[in-house]
């Protein structure tokens, strides 16, 4: 194939659901060996326009051409057949079977005698971990692994296929920055190859390394197609809102006046991690938890929130020893977690928004075993304009909301149980730039109202944005506990708010790997 043929030609493509219009004439060109990213806000159209290119959806107008010929059945066996491969935002994989099996789903190796060759499945998967340079056992089970291991394994699927054009929708969102840098690796040795590769992702600074031309939509229409050389980070954050705006630069962090003391751990360990955390955290303050994948945040946030049992160690809050075993408790003292695997744990996708919104305060709606209509609806209202969720209406299901508005679905559900604690995993995975702007906002003014903020985010900026104060975790241990004014660099101007975050966010950088080096040195 030559760059004069299109990889991919989408031509005026729309579609709509259920009286929303999701694409309305979009074009999308990928030319062979180029990295594309596909950029937009929630709700632009960009998993749509890529579900119709994989044949998931039929577009109700336009055309999709492949390497010359056209697609005309719409269909994910079609799709695959002119060489598609798509790792979906919203991971396919089945918890019930191994890495391996889900990596060659519906293409496995037989035996002489016809049955499934699950050694040489192993073997292959473990040849295609190896390639992209991470380690993943291939017959450990789905359901086992933890966000990024999964994440990972979606990746090997995709291309494991030896596809000609390779789509990654959100692929780092639970990756750790040594994964990511892998990947790109992988994906620069693809590319060379010729492969098209169209890259979706909401992180600007990944964008800027890794692509060589972009497309944004907005609203389900084409904004521009340009080279990443026309398009520097602001020019596309802008196009991106429709608005000039800076991302999180824009966004004015303040200060809250720091209240009583709601949450205190005391020597809290796991069964496997945390391991003997003990901090405090008050009325108003927001705190962090950085580090990377397997430190031991999600861990911690999963203890405290009861999901996950304590082995030793005590939680106290509003000076109240508790005894939380199970969610419920948790809930009762005040504490609400937003999880970090949002389709899994924090969705029911086929429910309407107004069904998933209420769900952790259904005692409090019903009267006599019936839910009080007026008041789901009221409260869902609410949120809807609370949190600017983009739906059709209350009632339309979760699954027809962009990732994004589903996250937001799902923090309007546990805001809804007016916390004391509110835990965030990973709050703005998959979202906007403008909408975590948006996230961070919200963070900080539940902070001012006086309700104590516990937030775990891979994206340092978000953390050096929102939070107070950051603990610096690594294998399950707190070894760092510093104020947001100790990421500061005294040289950096006061109001050049981009580079004193990117300053703030190396001086983070540094903290994590001197965790983990000396967390190796414990080791060792």
């Amino acid at each position: 194939m030559t760059a004069s043929v299109a990889a991919v030609r989408m031509t005026g493509i729309s579609k709509s659901f259920g009286g929303v219009r999701a694409l309305a004439g979009v074009d999308l060109e990928v030319l062979p060996g180029e990295v594309h990213a596909l950029l937009g806000g929630n709700g632009a159209g960009k998993s749509t326009i890529l579900k119709i290119l994989n044949g998931v959806h039929r577009p109700d107008g336009g055309t999709v051409v492949v390497a010359g010929r056209e697609l005309t059945a719409h269909t994910p066996e079609e799709s695959r057949a002119a060489g598609i491969a798509m790792n979906y935002q919203e991971m396919s994989l089945i918890p019930t079977l191994t890495v391996a099996q889900n990596v060659f789903l519906t293409r496995e190796s037989r035996t002489g005698a016809g049955l499934i060759n699950d050694a040489e499945a192993e073997r292959r998967a473990a040849e295609l971990f190896a390639r992209l340079g991470v380690s993943v056992d291939p017959r450990a089970l789905v359901a086992d692994l933890g966000a990024g291991q999964k994440q990972l394994t979606e990746i090997v699927k995709a291309i494991s296929q030896d596809a000609k054009v390779l789509v990654l929708d959100e692929p780092s969102t639970a990756l750790a920055v040594s994964d990511v840098e892998r990947l790109f690796v992988f994906l620069r040795r693809l590319k060379a190859k010729g492969v098209a590769i169209i890259y979706v992702s909401h992180r600007m600074d990944e964008i800027a390394r890794i692509a060589d031309r972009a497309t944004i939509l907005r609203d389900g229409r084409h904004v521009i197609t340009a080279p990443l050389s026309e398009l520097p980070i602001d020019t596309m954050i802008e196009h991106i809102v429709g608005k000039r705006s800076k991302g999180l630069s824009d966004v004015v962090r303040g200060t809250s006046a720091k209240g009583e003391v709601l949450l205190e751990l005391s020597e809290l360990n796991g069964v496997h991690k945390p391991k003997h955390v003990s901090f405090t955290l008050h009325a108003g303050e927001v705190l962090g938890l950085a580090g990377l994948l397997g430190s031991g945040r999600s861990s911690l946030a999963r203890l405290i929130a009861g999901i996950e049992p304590a082995a030793s160690g005590s939680i106290r809050i509003k000076g109240r020893a508790v005894n939380i075993r199970k969610p419920g408790d948790a809930i009762a003292s005040g504490v609400a977690l937003v999880p970090e695997a949002r389709a899994t744990q924090g969705i029911i996708p086929a429910h309407s928004v107004a069904s998933n919104m209420v769900l952790a305060v259904i005692g409090r709606l019903s009267r006599a075993g019936m839910i009080d209509q007026k008041a789901m609806a009221d409260l869902t209202e609410g949120q809807i304009r609370r949190l600017s969720i983009k739906t059709a209406s209350r009632d339309h299901a979760v699954a027809t909301l962009s990732g994004g508005n589903q996250q937001k679905v799902v923090i309007g559900k546990w805001l809804a149980t007016d916390p004391d604690i509110l835990i965030l995993d990973e709050p703005t995975a998959g979202i906007d730039i403008g909408s975590k702007a948006e996230i961070i906002r919200l963070v900080r003014e539940l902070a001012a109202s006086g309700k104590a903020i516990i937030m775990i985010s891979s994206e340092l900026s978000e953390l050096l944005t929102a939070c107070d104060r950051i603990l610096v975790m690594a294998d399950g241990r707190v070894h760092a506990d510093l104020p947001r004014e100790a990421f500061d660099d005294p040289a950096v101007p006061a109001d050049d708010m981009a580079h004193r975050l990117q300053a703030a966010e190396q001086k983070l950088q540094t903290e994590i790997q001197r965790a983990l080096a000396a967390q190796e040195t414990i080791h060792a």
